[in-house]
């Protein structure tokens, strides 16, 4: 079952990812779900036998990178490691891009390159997400060739995918990037 946040997910999403070693404050939660409510942000919660496996949040203009004030982006992607490989990340990037259609043509992510994202990295792939052409990104900026960075969650490719069959494929280029 998919379904939008609730007020009892913030203090329980913290506890669950503590258990496998994920640090997720309830600020966090507290924060999405503001936004939620304010309609910024929309929240999507997965669950199994009204357990709580993961979340997804999505912004309506995506912040940062190379889709910023342009389309929307799923952000905050994560889904407890026992249940990974097993369907839910998938239903939950389709419920996540049936929310997106809506308003859009185009879904956009941002994803990390180490290691501790090659299930994400593997799933956007093989849902269709093509790297923007824009290259690296490090704390919102294009990485350069030969710069210097840390392998940690601040160093991003960024990824979009037409919703549609008559989408525009221009979206493909970014901006200030020639190809």
């Amino acid at each position: 079952m998919i379904r939008e946040m609730v007020t009892n997910d913030i203090q329980e999403f913290p506890l669950l990812f503590a258990k496998q070693g994920w640090q997720k404050s309830a600020d966090i939660f507290q924060r999405y779900y503001h936004e939620q409510e304010n309609n910024q942000r929309k929240i999507l919660v997965a669950l199994d036998n009204h357990s709580l496996i993961g979340y997804v949040t999505l912004v309506p203009i995506a912040t940062a990178g190379p889709f910023k004030g342009r389309y929307p982006e799923i952000k905050d992607f994560n889904i407890l490691e026992k249940y990974q490989g097993l369907g839910y990340g998938r239903a939950l990037l389709a419920a996540a891009e049936t929310q997106i259609a809506k308003i859009s043509d185009v879904a956009t992510i941002g994803v990390g390159l180490h290691s501790g994202y090659g299930t994400a990295q593997r799933l956007y792939v093989r849902s269709g997400y093509v790297p923007d052409g824009s290259g690296v990104w490090y704390r919102d900026h294009v990485l350069g060739q030969n710069q210097e960075c840390f392998n940690d969650d601040d160093l991003v490719l960024y990824l979009s995918k037409a919703l549609r069959e008559n989408t525009d494929r221009s979206y493909f280029k970014p901006r200030g990037v020639n190809m």
